[in-house]
């Protein structure tokens, strides 16, 4: 048996890994889009302005897109390294949309950078167009990819275990690449990258503007994000309802953790808007609730039941003595894999294969025959995840989503009356809320990855299973240099980033500072000269 610490280091380091990598991947996501449809103005209106703010958002995105793939080349080599079992059991199905996210999406976006930055002199104006949107979409297929993968974890469908190669095996293709997990969860996170993009812009917009430099590149950089962002950030609160809803049909642990729900109410449930969970008295010490309001928003509708952990749990035991048998039927099958017995037995009970595995680690010697009730209801409470990590994570996400909706309903209506350059507040405000994307998107994994425990592959295979068998010095050691490591990678983005924003783009008389402002009362010459700007 794996030791257990390893298996929490392991976890650690990954999950540190995940997080710096992902602090680079939804500003590469979104700015790509941005810089794509800033070059669209350029191309068909002619103004060099829009040349030139595209050509320094697209130095800001080389700058976090390449950092980005250093952090993430590593954890695909994770795989190999911490989680064996893991690679060897599902391998046949994770490593495919990873090696098409390879070859097609990461070359794509490689090469075509390198025209983007370079080829302004070398191709015309409708070629590097093009060049730009190759990027852009390279990008988001990256994260596409990717995202089947994590989705096939969340969700397995797709893909049957063989009790010969002890293996899972790929059965359909395209069931897993439109699963419905793999599509909710690529749309609602390439669109959490367009919000990221969007805040960053005008966080560095309004910087500019507040002290009055670069201001036609600004004031036109502002607008434009701003509106890019109400839209994206209305959309990703709507999306991240879609991803919620099946995500809840495919792992109603996760939700029922989600909500701090401890039992199963009649529908229509209470919404826990704040709380209190403690796992170990499984209740909340403290709750404030909305009667009726937990059922339509997740489910949409007034009469279908929400699972409570109680009824997660008792199913969980009742899936593990019916797994039992399955994995019991595995072990004659590994010595004898034409046994008709055992592969009958198998077949029975292989739908409860993974709950089987669940309650091994307490079973005495690791023989799940011999596990007894109380192993039993051990692996059934472990079915449930972190629910105060789960309640709070999840509220962190769509607090700070809501906070920036309201950010830029305000920063629309400043931009569209011409008004935005008189809220010094505002301007203040606007790089104070540069972090806050970043962090919406850290939770919002914290809430997709935690939930899914105790499971690597939801359902299928447990995480205590997955790991390979290092030392705990091995963990300690390497986990203390990625970390070490990925902290530079974070120190060299902030200082290339900030020394790139203080220089600003490369003016060419495009109005790097504010013209003189119009008399009190002349409001309707602000306008004119802002639309003679345009």
């Amino acid at each position: 048996m794996i030791d257990s610490t390893v298996v929490e280091l392991s976890r650690w380091q990954f999950a540190v890994t995940a997080l710096y990598h992902y602090l680079f991947v939804p500003l590469t996501l979104g700015l790509s889009f941005f810089i794509a449809a800033v070059e669209t103005v350029y191309v068909t209106t002619g103004k060099a302005i829009y040349r030139e703010m595209a050509e320094f958002w697209a130095k800001l995105f080389v700058v976090n897109m390449a950092l980005g793939i250093a952090t993430g080349l590593t954890m695909e080599f994770e795989f190999g390294t911490n989680w064996s079992f893991y690679s060897g059991f599902v391998g046949d199905i994770f490593g495919a949309p990873l090696a098409i996210e390879g070859l097609m999406a990461f070359f794509m976006e490689s090469t075509f950078v390198g025209l983007m930055i370079f080829g302004w002199k070398r191709l015309s104006k409708v070629q590097h167009l093009l060049v730009t949107y190759l990027v852009a979409f390279g990008t988001n297929l990256s994260a596409l990819w990717i995202l089947i993968a994590n989705s096939f974890m969340q969700d397995p469908v797709g893909a049957k275990f063989n009790p010969v190669t002890m293996r899972m095996e790929l059965d359909s293709f395209s069931s897993l690449i439109f699963s419905h997990d793999a599509q909710a969860k690529f749309v609602h996170t390439s669109i959490a990258g367009y919000v990221t993009a969007a805040i960053f812009v005008t966080g560095i917009s309004a910087y500019y503007m507040y002290r009055n430099r670069h201001m036609a590149m600004a004031r036109r950089s502002f607008r434009m994000a701003a509106l890019f962002g109400v839209l994206a950030t209305a959309g990703v609160i709507t999306l991240g309802d879609a991803l919620g809803f099946v995500g809840g049909q495919a792992q109603p642990s996760k939700l029922a953790a989600m909500e701090a729900m401890w039992q199963t109410e009649p529908a229509p449930a209470a919404f826990n808007v704040i709380a209190w969970p403690s796992q170990d008295q499984k209740r909340n010490l403290f709750e404030v609730q909305v009667p009726y309001v937990l059922t339509p928003l997740l489910t949409h509708t007034m009469t279908q039941e929400i699972p409570g952990v109680d009824w997660i749990e008792a199913d969980a035991a009742k899936r593990i003595a019916n797994g039992i048998p399955a994995v019991a039927a595995l072990k004659v099958l590994s010595k004898d894999p034409t046994n008709v017995d055992a592969l009958a037995q198998f077949n029975s009970h292989q739908k409860d294969l993974g709950y089987g595995f669940l309650v091994k680690r307490y079973a005495p010697d690791q023989d799940v025959e011999k596990a007894t009730p109380a192993d039993i209801q051990k692996a059934a409470n472990d079915a449930v995840p972190n629910v105060f990590a789960m309640f709070w994570s999840f509220r962190v996400m769509v607090g700070l989503g809501l906070a920036m909706l309201a950010y830029f309903v305000l920063a629309v209506i400043f931009s569209v009356r011409n008004d935005v350059e008189n809220r010094k507040w505002f301007l203040r405000l606007a790089p104070w809320m540069i972090p806050i994307p970043f962090i919406a998107n850290e939770f919002g994994w914290l809430t997709a990855e935690i939930g899914r425990q105790p499971w690597t592959v939801y359902g299928l295979l447990p995480t205590w299973m997955s790991a390979s068998s290092h030392s705990v010095g091995y963990m300690v050691f390497s986990l203390i240099g990625f970390v070490t490591l990925y902290t530079v990678f974070i120190v060299i983005e902030m200082t290339l980033m900030v020394k790139f924003i203080r220089k600003g783009p490369s003016s060419h008389g495009h109005g790097d500072h504010a013209p003189p402002r119009p008399a009190l009362g002349g409001r309707a010459a602000a306008v004119a000269m802002m639309r003679k700007e345009d």
